[in-house]
């Protein structure tokens, strides 16, 4: 009798796999060949999954977004007040800081191999970071775009800033301050 494959979670299997990979020789160096030989698949099983090492990669990208956002909701649960909710976010980056490092660099790797045109036009990358914001947005309560970009650059910058810098700057001192300013505009605009 033929093994009956979930190609949907096989697939799912082979881009967590690749992310490893990824991380360990960046984005531009690894081919799908090596890719294939370290997964212990053949080629042409990679290509059945994934046309082409962007396409592969694009969609890890949107898989580790999804899973990044449900783990968290998962993990956080519902708070009431905004430095808690805060506090809660910032204790998962800090819990998963190893991994967020790998994917900014991953990222930085990918984003220099890619025409800075192409890259505001993929529709992969938009909604990533569409559905990331509408997360935050939804999780902390506040539907101000230009504020939930501030908070959205302000990660990202915290993350870049721990790559570069090590662990001299602290996630929960930094938490500690988002929520203070957070905290004081809102009541300026009357929302809290």
């Amino acid at each position: 009798m033929p093994k009956i494959v979930d190609r949907e979670q096989y697939r799912k299997e082979l881009l967590m796999k690749s992310f490893d990979l990824f991380a360990q020789k960046g984005y531009a160096s690894i081919t799908m060949r090596e890719i294939a030989k370290e997964l212990g698949v053949s080629t042409g099983t990679l290509y059945h999954y994934f046309p082409s090492k962007e396409a592969l990669f694009l969609q890890l990208v949107e898989e580790q977004t999804r899973q990044d956002i449900l783990n968290f909701l998962a993990e956080a649960g519902h708070i009431k007040s905004l430095p808690q909710r805060i506090q809660a976010l910032m204790n998962f980056i800090a819990k998963n800081e190893d991994y967020f490092l790998k994917q900014t660099l991953i990222m930085f790797d990918f984003y220099q191999q890619q025409e800075r045109s192409e890259l505001g036009n993929n529709k992969t990358l938009k909604k990533a970071w569409d559905d990331t914001k509408k997360s935050l947005s939804d999780y902390l309560e506040i539907e101000d775009q230009a504020l939930i970009e501030f908070i959205y650059c302000f990660l990202n910058g915290l993350i870049s800033a721990r790559v570069f810098e090590g662990n001299t700057v602290s996630y929960t001192d930094q938490g500690e301050l988002l929520a203070k300013i957070l905290t004081a505009h809102l009541k300026t605009e009357n929302i809290l």
